[in-house]
């Protein structure tokens, strides 16, 4: 394989820099082998990556070889991997399940699960009330659950926030879904209010995903960290319905959802159902523990503060349980972003080999658990190998970019901090366009690792690719490869692919190169911006 930087040039500019330098040399990323790696992680050798089985294993082998053979020191007294305490939960496909007077199907219409230690669930008779968007949102003067005793109650919830429904009323953030409309933050506020249970309305439009999505995601084997402080006043059975079965449910009771729902977009409020819900399944609980993959290249003077990359190293796993293809690759999602991590490892780690080292040291981090609601990097954000005090930002990689160059480079969230000049600058250097997301509805910023970081007010940044191709051929590419790959996410034909373009990826990884160069080599530490909600915690100078 060639060499990552021509060897004169690595001299060159060792001897005429010193131990520091003020620009980067030019990337020059071997895609041979990022193509590879890719390859290789999402192989059906792999399993489908999930967390503690056979498959992370392997996972962890290979990038604990690769980093060690790219000159990084592992970050947990030498050790590449953090064990992230896990806790399994099996919810049993036979679920007997009423809801008024439907008996929806598990998986085609209902899909339940229980996060306790139990032997099942076996509610009878509980109340569905149904509670709007389920958000007590004080700064928004909003409160779905105000006067409401929830206790032995079941929340009936719409997805996503009231400014997707009423973009033009100014209320929360229009279109761009804040941390409200996540199902995670749905199913903590239900806990908080003391309800016995919580389960969302399904419609693709503002979930930004299909009902395919959430089966595939939400059924067989589902993980938590294992030991949270709060997980005794969890909710005791989770899940979603299809939107066609929760509007019988809604019809059966006098009610029209299509109505109610307005109503919830334009105020909050909750209406009862006059309806019950009978849910009964057997729930098997298993202990043991997953891993975070922390590898890290030390700096020189600043040594003490880590610049973050981070990729997510699962996946879905595999399902014994389909006919056909039973393995879930996860190419795209997301052994594309950890080969990225990995490969600008190797750039960095090639420079500092030949004397051209960072002054802050910079930290790769491959977590467990993200499609299972970010659970390596929360771990991480709670039990930090190096102080969150001296995080100074974190970089994340996450399905990258296969559909060939772009004009414009894509920052998820665009306008929450500094950190996002960084980049805005860097892409600039390519001649490319620094934009938000085309569809902020579908709430990106709060659905990758980088989010675990961001709620403790570390500058965090979620981006690459863009939506505007670099020419015409590119984009007739780009439609075609679009086209073969629709229904792929979370699903078993996210598969590698000998003919993706990777050209774009490989752009979008310099850009990250620079923006980490650049803070690692710093004085400066970027803060939120007065618009952000993580503002408070880390105010930009």
């Amino acid at each position: 394989m060639k060499p990552l930087l021509p060897l004169g040039m690595l001299l060159l500019t060792a001897c005429s820099q010193g131990s520091a330098v003020s620009q980067p040399p030019a990337p020059d990323f071997n895609e041979a082998r990022y193509r590879n790696d890719i390859k290789i992680l999402s192989s059906d050798d792999f399993e489908g990556r999930a967390p503690t089985t056979r498959g992370e294993q392997l996972t962890l082998d290979y990038l604990s070889t690769a980093f060690k053979a790219a000159g990084l020191k592992g970050a947990n007294n030498g050790s590449f991997l953090q064990s992230v305490p896990m806790v399994t939960y099996t919810a049993a496909e036979d679920q007997r399940i009423r809801l008024g007077k439907q008996n929806p199907s598990y998986r085609k219409d209902i899909v339940l699960s229980s996060h306790h230690n139990n032997a099942g669930i076996d509610i009878k008779n509980a109340p569905l009330v149904f509670v709007g968007y389920g958000i007590r949102a004080p700064e928004y003067q909003w409160d779905d659950y105000a006067g409401l005793d929830m206790k032995g109650k079941i929340a009936v919830i719409l997805v996503n926030d009231p400014g997707f429904a009423l973009p033009e009323s100014g209320k929360f953030k229009g279109k761009a879904m804040t941390y409200y409309g996540r199902w995670n933050y749905k199913f903590e506020e239900a806990s908080r209010q003391g309800a016995l249970g919580a389960i969302i309305i399904h419609d693709t439009a503002p979930a930004s995903y299909p009902w395919s999505v959430v089966e595939n995601s939400w059924t067989g084997p589902q993980q938590e960290l294992a030991n949270l402080p709060d997980s005794k006043d969890r909710i005791q059975v989770e899940g979603w319905m299809q939107l066609a079965t929760a509007k019988a449910l809604f019809a059966d009771a006098g009610l029209d959802l299509i109505s109610l729902s307005k109503t919830a977009a334009e105020r909050s409020g909750h209406t009862a159902l006059n309806q019950s819900a009978d849910i009964a399944f057997a729930n098997e609980a298993k202990f043991s523990d997953s891993h975070n993959l922390v590898a890290t290249l030390p700096g020189t003077d600043k040594a003490d503060e880590h610049i973050l990359f981070t990729a997510h190293w699962d996946h879905i796993g595999k399902d014994n349980s389909r006919d056909g293809d039973k393995i879930y690759n996860g190419a795209l999602d997301n052994a594309s972003g950890v080969a990225g991590i990995l490969e600008i490892a190797r750039q960095f780690a090639a420079l500092d080999a030949v004397g051209i080292k960072n002054r802050r040291s910079l930290t790769f981090i491959a977590t467990t658990g993200e499609e299972q609601g970010l659970l390596g990097s929360r771990y991480y954000a709670a039990n930090p190998l190096y102080p969150i005090d001296n995080t100074i930002a974190v970089l994340n990689l996450d399905s990258t970019n296969v559909n060939g160059r772009t004009k414009d480079f894509t920052i998820v969230g665009k306008g929450q901090s500094q950190l996002e000049d960084y980049f805005i600058d860097a892409a600039k250097k390519q001649g490319r366009e620094a934009v938000s997301e085309k569809n902020p509805a579908s709430g990106g910023f709060f659905r990758s690792d980088h989010f675990s970081f961001a709620k403790l007010g570390v500058p965090a940044a979620f981006a690459g690719g863009g939506s505007e191709p670099i020419d015409a051929a590119t984009a007739a590419y780009k439609a075609d490869m679009q086209a073969k790959m629709k229904g792929c996410y979370h699903n078993v034909c996210d598969e590698y692919r000998a003919d993706w373009d990777l050209s774009g990826a490989l752009e979008d990884m310099a850009v990250f190169f620079d923006v980490a160069h650049a803070l690692a080599n710093s004085d400066a530490r970027p803060g939120y911006l007065q618009q952000s909600e993580f503002h408070s915690l880390r105010p930009a100078n």
